[in-house]
């Protein structure tokens, strides 16, 4: 019996992999990406491996002067899109669906399609806004949101960008791939148990606050920027089809971050450091709050010679948490607990079509029997979030670089990802009180982006 069920495991995933590369074998639209044809540069230009998120020194430039750079006499649409189809596959069998409309294991998704408004305004002023619909929840919803202001002038002999950004996620406005909103993975299965607990700068508010911060760049070298957060109403964010999962910030939450960059020749490298200090109201109701105080640093060197781009990130977050308002309702055991949260990664490409990434992650927090309790996949038995694992992903860009085909236009990026777990949610084995193990959550991801 357990031999049959092997084999149409294997044959179920067979068909999805046959029916993923056929719908990617169907004509590439000629629907030019904005920000290529806005700078009439290939991908490649801004991104490593001819696809992003990931930037280059220019990317960095590009994002920092407020995705403004190109040519006065192009003539182009702001407007791009995006598609992502996947499939997804864990050890073992999920106790229950991965998702409403998805079984428990061997699942084939729609896992995203998004439109962008992404480009040049005006001579100073531009914006990258995506909305995003997947059928894992099928629902159509507002995603990151980045609109910039930035002017270039000189001080003491030296170049300064001063810019202001209004966005909806703490570090989507930032040019490092180092912080939470575009660090590696940049594509992941929606479809898989997930950790109990992370940093609340690590994706706690996105999408369900408003910001507006302050930055400049000095002598190309020195970066600081400063702003706050405030949370949106529960009305707009149901309008918007956000979940308010945060509840509501009290007062402004500060951001902060510094940073110093160098370029020398082939080599980039970057030191820095960023913090974000919120109350919150879970529940959005008067009272006691819990606060949470993130402290970070990060460090990246990026290393491109000819057609090799080899590229190593690093950051590392400091939680303290004081959960009044938990504590008081009951939900959580203890008034305070630390969170701290590592991530390594290493990626070499090969002439902008082909890489491969190695990551670690290592997660660790405090004990709380309320906030982490026993659950089928999703609990923990030890009353910990403590989880560890390392991802590998290879990937293959057929476009994007200056020489392929349809360049600019034409942009896909086919990637197979592998996660393994050696703890998740407090423990190896027996981790959610239920006979889970870690390992049994070791994913496989197979996954088509197509931008257009």
């Amino acid at each position: 019996m357990c031999k049959w069920s092997f084999v149409v495991r294997r044959a179920k995933f067979i068909a999805s992999l046959i029916g993923l590369f056929t719908l990617s074998a169907s004509p590439v639209s000629f629907a030019l990406p904005s920000f290529a044809q806005q700078t009439e540069q290939p991908c490649s230009t801004c991104h490593v491996g001819g696809f992003g998120p990931q930037l280059t020194p220019f990317g960095r430039a590009f994002k920092l002067g407020g995705y403004t750079l190109g040519s006065p006499d192009t003539r182009s649409l702001p407007f791009a899109a995006m598609l992502v189809t996947s499939y997804t596959q864990t050890k073992t069998d999920q106790p229950d669906d991965a998702g409403p409309h998805h079984g428990p294991n061997d699942n084939f998704s729609l896992q995203e399609a998004s439109l962008f408004y992404a480009g040049r305004i005006s001579e100073h002023l531009g914006a990258f806004a995506q909305a995003t619909y997947s059928d894992i929840d099928r629902h159509l919803r507002l995603d990151n949101v980045d609109v910039r202001y930035a002017q270039a002038v000189t001080l003491g002999g030296k170049p300064v960008i001063f810019g202001a950004t209004v966005n909806n996620n703490p570090t989507v406005q930032d040019a490092w791939n180092t912080l939470p909103a575009w660090r590696f993975p940049y594509m992941a299965s929606g479809l898989v148990p997930t950790i109990a607990a992370a940093p609340l700068i690590e994706g706690g508010l996105e999408h369900q606050v408003i910001g507006l911060s302050g930055y400049a760049l000095y002598d190309n070298h020195w970066y600081a920027e400063l702003g706050g957060y405030r949370s949106l109403s529960h009305g707009f964010l149901d309008k918007l089809d956000i979940e308010d999962s945060a509840g509501s910030i009290s007062g402004i939450a500060p951001y902060w971050r510094l940073a110093y960059t160098r370029e020398s020749g082939d080599l980039a490298w970057s030191l820095g450091t960023f913090g974000l200090d919120a109350r919150l109201h879970p529940d959005r109701m008067p009272g006691p709050t819990d606060k949470f105080r993130d402290v970070g640093a990060d460090a990246s060197l990026q290393y491109a010679h000819g057609p090799h781009t080899i590229t190593l990130n690093g950051a590392y977050t400091y939680e303290h948490r004081n959960r009044a308002a938990s504590f008081a309702s009951g939900a959580a055991e203890n008034p305070t607990a630390r969170l701290n949260s590592t991530t390594l990664n290493a990626s070499y490409y090969y002439d902008c079509h082909y890489g491969v990434t190695l990551s670690r992650f290592d997660l660790r927090g405090s004990r709380d029997d309320g906030l982490f309790a026993p659950a089928p996949a999703s609990g923990s038995a030890t009353g910990k979030p403590n989880s560890s694992g390392t991802i590998l992903q290879g990937d293959w860009t057929p476009f994007g670089a200056k020489d392929s085909w349809q360049a600019p236009w034409a942009n896909v990026r086919f990637g197979l990802q592998y996660t393994m777990y050696d703890k998740f949610n407090g423990a190896g084995r027996n981790y959610d009180g239920f006979g889970r193990n870690a390992r049994d959550n070791n994913t496989l991801f197979l996954f088509m982006w197509m931008a257009l």
